[in-house]
């Protein structure tokens, strides 16, 4: 399928795509929703029982180049990070019992998709933007010092179709 036209693929009669993702869009402006600009996806997080058993994972099987552990207490989790050549890889593990990754483990032993992390422009901007489109900033409201020292903020689940997304000021 070129320049947009329906097409046939492995038998199936395939619809147009619709032109917001065709392969040229949104090359040259990213994607703007009320005045909020979402930059590139900064990471992936996925929450694991055992932190160490998950890096030697990702490291012996997959070949990938992984960091050393860091606590964020603040957070309430240990973390490393895979990095990739055009995104990392958050491996979470709770870090004591009230740790919010806590109760994600104990839901999902084996561990999962936590969740995605954007970048953004201004972190307070996109703050209030989001919360006048009705979306719900978790905690205070207040942006707090992430995994790479710059200000986070966590945005409902429920307002982004089950996914937990992350801002992260770029």
């Amino acid at each position: 399928m070129r320049g947009g036209a329906a097409g046939r693929c492995n038998g199936f009669n395939l619809p147009a795509p619709h032109p917001d993702l065709s392969p040229q869009a949104g090359r040259e402006e990213p994607l703007r929703s009320g005045g909020l600009v979402i930059g590139r996806l900064n990471h992936v997080a996925v929450a694991v029982p055992d932190l160490t058993a998950a890096a030697a994972r990702y490291r012996g099987a997959l070949g990938a180049r992984v960091s050393q552990p860091q606590a964020l207490p603040e957070h309430g989790v240990t973390v490393v990070f895979v990095e990739l050549s055009n995104t990392k890889i958050e491996l979470l593990e709770p870090l004591g019992a009230a740790s919010p990754i806590a109760k994600f483990i104990e839901k999902n032993p084996d561990g999962g998709m936590h969740h995605l992390c954007f970048e953004v422009d201004d972190i307070l901007t996109a703050r209030d933007a989001l919360k006048a489109s009705g979306a719900r900033v978790l905690g205070d409201g207040e942006p707090k010092i992430g995994a790479h020292g710059k200000p986070v903020l966590f945005l409902h689940p429920k307002d982004f179709t089950g996914t937990l997304i992350e801002l992260e000021q770029a």
